[in-house]
């Protein structure tokens, strides 16, 4: 049964107090029978923690959940019907999402995108290629709303279903030149969901957390393209505590973009050259029903051994240290010539292809390869295909 909307208030207070995450939030709603009742007993923990544990007031929260309906958004709760079955499964499932969108979309089944926020060209054509069949295959697209291979699963899947997961609150796009994206999304009948409260600037602590939705929602999740320390490995590691399917996309091993991928399908994750790769794997667990831990037995990707990008969170307080705490890097550089530079990788990439991925004329990505190819860092290939043969001089 759905929340009222009083309750639904008592929720938001109770999850946005200081120090209550969803794993208190849940200890806290079992023990005293509900958000109200919890809310009233906030005043003698604080005398028992000998700190004070207050919570936003009502008109704290009936602002959130105004500015929330300005944008044309609204909580939903874990005891929600709209509320997506898969995350309500997850540890730590966040008890209130705030939702833009059409929430129907909620309910079909999802696979994961994620990967380098500096793609290279090869990597973004192929995730709009795997991202436009598996859509037509009838499954929805969830990423993370961050530049580079999120973006082009985002883009790929809009005429066929996707969801962006956000890092900060609803007002606060990351990063902000995605806000033309958030609007596709919702204009073709797409979601964007977020955690974090509205006014919200994501801290470098929120991109893990976001990360633990992402493959929440989830059968599976695919990494196209990871270095060692990518963020797209934590999603990964989400993926298998959560009983989801992980798999990768390979790639060459003199590109560092490819490092983390390379590694999870050596350690176990299914290899992924095409959507029946994954449709194979995921398909049966789809026809079973909803619940992940029906999934047939198979080798897994062991990550226990990863310690250099991967802390756990603690969703009741302050965060571990992570390896990813960096924030995702600024917009792509304005010069073209950088741009073209950076999408360059020993994988063949076709030059209208860098000229669409690096948005500029033809005849310029011409005049900078021409440069390459003379200083000997590129060869090309049939069709009209080039690629690297040695490191990308600095810019």
């Amino acid at each position: 049964m759905d929340l009222s909307d009083a309750q639904r208030l008592d929720w938001l207070r109770l999850i946005r107090t200081e120090g209550i995450g969803p794993r208190s939030f849940r200890q806290l709603i079992n023990r005293f029978g509900g958000a109200a009742a919890a809310l009233e007993a906030l005043p003698d923990l604080s005398r028992r923690k000998g700190r004070p544990v207050i919570p936003p007031s009502r008109a704290q929260a009936e602002d959130e959940v105004a500015a929330l309906a300005r944008l044309g958004g609204r909580f939903i709760a874990t005891g929600d019907a709209a509320y997506p079955a898969l995350l309500r499964a997850i540890d730590a499932a966040p008890p209130l999402i705030a939702l833009r969108g059409d929430p129907a979309i909620l309910s079909r089944p999802a696979i994961a995108i994620v990967g380098s926020r500096n793609a290279s060209a090869a990597g973004g054509v192929f995730t709009e290629r795997l991202a436009r069949s598996l859509g037509e295959a009838g499954l929805v697209i969830v990423s993370g709303l961050a530049r580079g291979i999120d973006a082009r699963a985002h883009h790929a899947s809009l005429a066929t279903g996707t969801v962006a997961v956000m890092a900060g609150g609803h007002d606060r796009i990351y990063p902000a030149n995605h806000a033309a994206l958030v609007d596709a999304i919702l204009d073709a009948g797409g979601a964007v969901l977020a955690e974090m409260p509205m006014g919200w600037q994501a801290r470098s602590q929120d991109f893990p957390r976001r990360n633990r939705i992402v493959s929440g929602l989830s059968y599976g999740s695919v990494v196209v393209e990871a270095a060692r320390r990518s963020g797209s490995l934590i999603t990964a590691r989400y993926a298998l505590e959560q009983n989801r399917e992980v798999f990768a996309v390979p790639g060459s091993p003199l590109d560092p973009r490819s490092d983390g991928t390379n590694d999870l399908i050596r350690q176990g994750a299914t290899l992924v050259t095409e959507a029946d790769h994954i449709l194979e794997v995921i398909g049966p667990i789809i026809e079973h029903g909803s619940v992940p831990e029906a999934a047939p037995a198979r080798r897994r990707p062991d990550l226990a051994d990863q310690p250099d990008f991967w802390e756990e969170l603690d969703f009741d307080g302050a965060s571990a240290p992570v390896a990813d705490t960096a924030p995702e890097p600024e917009p792509e550089p304005r010069d073209e010539h950088s741009r073209i530079l950076a999408l360059l990788g020993p994988g063949p990439v076709a030059i209208n292809e860098l000229a669409r991925a690096a948005q500029c004329e033809i005849r310029t990505v011409q005049t900078v390869l021409l440069e390459l190819e003379l200083d000997g860092y590129i060869e090309r290939h049939g069709s009209g295909m080039v690629a690297l043969v040695r490191g990308v001089p600095h810019a």
